[in-house]
């Protein structure tokens, strides 16, 4: 068996073949899901690296492995750093690496974050086509919180066919949300500091950093509207105990005090969330439309190793090593 070649993809190769591949990266993520329900996959819990001296900064390790098939595996290491946008940095930065899933050999290193915006923006897409009201049409998205895994939200919405009337920014540093308005090809856009300028929207997308819950007053939702809670710690438990909860896996989304764990630790038991995105998916379950539908997905590595995986199938034009693992000792 001959040694692979170990290709080495940069983020402007990725960056073009997701600007490319819209519809594919939601079929992606949708089978992805389905191939982890059916134990095709493997998606063990992630390992968190934290510092004692900056409790907010964190490096997440995300093993995974596709075991039917042409199998593959892979580890997803993504650093978040929240102060970097005060440095003109992003927030989060990542590498991908993909194994073959047959010798263990080390196959490629992609640049990782591009691909974990995009899985992520798809991962929510996916719950807005099973949860709001008016699938394919948004009166008012407000977004809390502006930064790219928004942008690659919006973005990957319109490339999608979605249609987004108003967009109400609400983001604390509105120079960033003034950047993320010339970013995105939308007409009707407002910005805001404050929270409530979001009352009345029937799709809400939370993207921030916050460590710990803020969003206390449930009368924002009292219109029964689509959340999009990507970035998980932003609501109470008394918002999540008075809406339709959904999630990309129930095991993985309670934990690492999430809006969701707390709500599990406050009343010792999940009665609060009994369905996942392959209930939606298969028709097993269906939206509640008398009350909020909170969409809060955990985020799963199977998600980033099939869109690397395919960025890898189908890039050549790269670096590319010929002699990156040594000969076999047994030779």
């Amino acid at each position: 068996m001959n040694l692979p070649t170990f290709k080495v993809i940069d983020s402007a190769t990725i960056g073009n073949w997701l600007s490319d591949n819209s519809q594919k990266i939601l079929d992606i993520v949708a089978n992805s899901y389905l191939d982890f329900s059916n134990g095709d996959t493997t998606c063990p819990d992630s390992y968190f690296l934290r510092f004692p001296d900056n409790k907010n900064n964190r490096i997440i390790a995300m093993p995974v492995s596709i075991n039917t098939g042409e199998k593959y595996s892979g580890i997803k290491w993504i650093a978040s750093y929240p102060e970097n946008v005060n440095q003109g940095l992003d927030r989060a930065s990542a590498v991908f690496i993909l194994n073959c899933g047959e010798t263990g050999y080390p196959l490629a290193c992609l640049e990782g974050s591009q691909i974990s915006s995009y899985r992520t923006a798809a991962s929510a897409i996916l719950g807005a086509k099973f949860l709001h009201k008016t699938p394919g049409v948004i009166e008012q998205l407000t977004i809390v919180g502006t930064g790219l895994i928004a942008h690659s939200t919006v973005k990957l919405f319109t490339e999608l066919g979605w249609q987004i009337k108003s967009l109400n920014l609400v983001d604390l540093n509105t120079d960033r949300a003034k950047l993320f308005s010339n970013k995105v090809d939308i007409e009707n856009i407002t910005i805001n500091t404050d929270i409530n300028s979001g009352k009345g929207s029937d799709m809400w997308l939370f993207t921030t950093s916050a460590t710990v819950p803020y969003v206390e007053d449930f009368s924002l939702f009292e219109n029964n509207p689509t959340i999009l809670h990507m970035s998980l710690r932003d609501l109470s438990t008394n918002i999540v105990f008075n809406s339709q909860n959904c999630t990309d896996n129930i095991d993985h989304a309670l934990k690492a005090n999430t809006s969701l764990h707390l709500a599990e630790q406050e009343s010792g038991n999940r009665d609060f969330i009994q369905h996942d995105i392959v209930d939606m998916m298969n028709g097993s379950a269906s939206p509640d439309f008398s009350k909020p539908r909170i969409h809060a997905p955990f985020g799963m590595g199977i998600l980033d190793l099939n869109v690397a995986k395919n960025i890898y199938l189908d890039t050549d034009d790269c670096v590319q090593i010929e002699n990156f693992c040594p000969t076999p000792y047994v030779l």
